[in-house]
């Protein structure tokens, strides 16, 4: 296990131990302000719940439509997230990779800043997207509000349990689709933007070291955060020209690499090793990724927009489709678990929840030991 880790795990333990015994959760629970338990904070408020309903006023029908819409939406996922679960789940075991969901971890599986800004957005859009369409239905609200999960953020939408519980079986599953519909809706529309209005106004130029494999050729000359203009005079600005050059390679062959460096060019030499899955090529032992920079300069507008929206799309589509898997708590989970206690036989949905649940934990176990590993190795 690293330092790092070690530090972060540390100052996580430090935090909810203060922050529990400031704060630690008292006799009766409040409907609004801060509540603490272990790992867990909760803060509630009844401030926005006349915006939501505002909002659902304005054209309920639209708003049922959106939520038939998320039912459908929601089986399809459903269905998808886990059939492509069960297919990386079955290379895991076979030996041949895998490992298809990512912890989601800002500042150490995901970079910070952007991190935070996409997931905010997730979480307003799924929680706002519940609420309105609740609210559609006719359904009450009890409150709005953030809660923090360890080390995840996350906000909620807090219906009228029992009301939600009686309401027709349609309602209830409009109220659980709702939430993945937001994000993947929200996904596409950055993409959008990505593909037609900030892409365009970028252009490649070198290739950003991402990473340095510890051992490796180049461990110790180059730096994360390096980025790789030529190599032996050849001008490199894309990966693709990064991983032609690199094929053309030998182990042992020493290279000179052109590299930009807090601003300041340098040049560096690597003896090259062999590629560990290509015998006779030569390697590096980096994580490439593409730099790129504005056409247009103000790179430190452009290039902002352009990551932040990157992540946006990228953890609205990840999470609004694995909100699906058919696991509880999950909104796919109770989706499903709603339709069997609805069409089934009380001794036959019981059963069939346990199983689904046993599978589903299993499942997703498998996806989740590369991410394990790859985060405490």
């Amino acid at each position: 296990m690293n330092t790092t880790l070690l530090g972060v795990i540390a100052g996580i333990l430090i935090f909810w131990t203060v922050l529990y015994a400031l704060f630690g959760r008292r006799e009766k629970e409040s409907e609004e302000g801060l509540s603490v338990d272990m790992f867990i904070a909760m803060w509630r408020t009844k401030r926005l719940l006349g915006f939501i309903d505002r909002l659902a006023r304005k054209n309920r029908r639209f708003w049922r439509v959106y939520g038939d819409v998320g039912i459908a939406l929601g089986f399809m996922g459903m269905a998808y997230v886990f059939y492509a679960l069960l297919k990386t789940a079955v290379q895991t075991v076979s030996g041949g990779g895998g490992g298809g969901v990512q912890l989601v971890i800002p500042g150490l599986t995901i970079p910070l800043w952007y991190g935070l800004v996409g997931l905010a957005v997730v979480m307003i859009v799924h929680e706002l997207s519940h609420g309105v369409t609740a609210r559609a239905d006719g359904l009450p609200l009890k409150s709005v509000g953030l809660v923090l999960l360890a080390v995840i953020p996350g906000a909620f939408v807090e219906p009228d349990e029992e009301a939600l519980s009686k309401a027709p079986l349609r309602t209830r599953l409009r109220v659980y689709g709702a939430g993945s519909l937001a994000n993947v809706g929200t996904a596409l529309v950055t993409l959008l933007l990505l593909t037609f209005a900030v892409s365009p106004l970028l252009q490649p130029s070198g290739v950003l070291v991402s990473g340095v494999l510890e051992n490796g050729p180049s461990y110790g000359i180059l730096q994360k955060g390096d980025v790789i203009v030529a190599m032996d005079g050849t001008t490199i600005k894309t990966v693709d020209e990064f991983i032609a050059f690199m094929n053309r390679t030998k182990p042992g062959q020493v290279v000179t690499l052109t590299v930009l460096r807090n601003g300041r060019e340098l040049k560096l030499t690597v003896r090259l090793g062999e590629h560990p899955d290509r015998p006779g090529k030569g390697y590096l032992g980096i994580y490439p990724a593409q730099h790129v920079v504005s056409k247009i300069g103000m790179d430190w507008l452009v290039l902002p927009l352009f990551f932040s929206l990157y992540w946006v799309y990228v953890l609205n589509i990840g999470i609004g489709l694995m909100n699906l898997f058919p696991l509880v708590p999950l909104d796919g989970g109770r989706m499903l678990d709603d339709v069997f206690k609805h069409y089934l036989p009380e001794r036959i949905a019981k059963p069939v929840r346990y199983f689904t649940i046993g599978a589903g934990l299993f499942l997703l176990g498998l996806n989740l030991i590369p991410a394990v590993l790859n985060l405490f190795g």
